[in-house]
């Protein structure tokens, strides 16, 4: 690669800044990277020799006598040491590092759905951060490990009041990629309608994905395909007594596996067969208000899953066809949790959507 050279530090807002700016903006991009890697390594190599000039280390031949060869850092938390002082390392894998970084500032944040709580997403989580992706996942109000009870929750406002707090503290420079599964998606499509510029992408994964003016229980009604096992495994909660309103559903946990995850390791059945909690049941009742100026400029990706015995496929097809999304994509094999039935595979999903320019 030759020398690298330092880029002089120019007073802000000087004619030289700008010109120098406007010339590298006009670079190819490849460039600009290998530019910005080499800038990053150069600064290293000045903190490791005091602030000094350094030169660049091309084979341990060279080594002065005595100097020990420094060894792996393992951590994560800790900085690898230059990809330069190993000769077997090839000059564009810094720019990939440096694109590492890059991925480290693209943060999801994952909202289940309900009866869930943030633990559904344990391995999503897992396999996102070791990608170097930021990652958090919410526990909605009266889900999960959050202490509010389900059957005092009275509006879709109230429940996803976890998530809009998240949001409010946004950086303002700052966007997520918001995800949301099963009735998740109510919450992200409210989420994409009251914080738009908060929100780069948001992506549905088997959920329920409303249009305007529309309900939950509308869009069930609607369909046929919402089978009778579904019926058979609810029970309505009513906590207010019998003459009011139901407050919320239940689930039957010996049938949970049919209806859930039909497809899902035992493991995680028995996660979810002790941590799951009654679903507050207002949230199905409220119809959404959605703007194209608001919740229609973020991009929107729907993700399929095709063994699912909850939201059946028919289901999902007439959301997606009600509100096309920038682009479908069809899990085989899943059933209505890939995070546990296919992990792999929706991550794989995660990545691509993350990384769609």
């Amino acid at each position: 690669m030759g020398n690298l050279m330092a880029c002089p530090r120019l007073k802000s807002g000087s004619r030289s800044s700008r010109r120098t700016r406007k010339m590298f903006q006009q670079l190819d991009p490849q460039i600009q990277q290998q530019i910005l890697a080499a800038t990053v390594f150069y600064h290293q190599q000045q903190q490791q020799s005091g602030g000094g000039a350094t030169g660049l280390n091309r084979s341990t031949s060279t080594r002065p006598a005595g100097r020990k060869k420094a060894s792996l850092l393992r951590s994560s938390s800790e900085r690898p040491r230059s990809p330069y002082d190993d000769p077997l390392v090839q000059p564009q894998q810094l720019v990939q590092e440096a694109e590492v970084d890059e991925l480290g500032r693209k943060h999801f944040v994952l909202v289940h759905g309900g009866g869930f709580g943030a633990w559904c997403w344990y391995k999503t989580m897992a396999l996102l951060e070791e990608a170097g992706f930021r990652v958090t996942a919410v526990d909605l109000a009266g889900s999960g490990v959050d202490s509010y009870d389900p059957n005092a929750v009275t509006s879709i406002t109230q429940h996803m009041q976890p998530v809009t707090e998240f949001l409010e503290k946004l950086p303002k420079d700052e966007k997520v990629i918001l995800v949301g599964h099963d009735l998740g998606g109510v919450f992200v499509s409210c989420a994409m309608e009251f914080f738009a510029r908060k929100i780069s992408k948001a992506v549905f994964i088997a959920a329920v994905m409303l249009t305007d003016g529309q309900s939950v229980l509308d869009a069930f009604q609607i369909q046929s395909g919402m089978n009778d096992l579904m019926q058979e495994i609810k029970t309505l909660l009513y906590a207010n007594g019998r003459n009011n309103p139901p407050t919320a559903i239940n689930f039957d946990r010996s049938l949970l596996k049919d209806l859930l995850f039909n497809k899902s390791p035992a493991k995680d059945v028995a996660l979810a067969s002790v941590s799951m909690r009654p679903i507050p049941f207002a949230p199905f009742l409220e119809k959404l208000s959605l703007s194209e100026m608001n919740y229609g400029v973020v991009r929107k990706f729907y993700i399929e899953t095709l063994e699912d015995n909850c939201i059946p496929n028919s289901v999902q097809e007439s959301m997606v066809n009600g509100s096309p999304p920038e682009r479908v994509f069809r899990l085989k094999g899943s059933d209505h949790c890939p995070f546990f039935s296919k992990p792999q595979a929706l991550h794989k999903i995660l990545v691509q959507i993350a990384e769609l320019a």
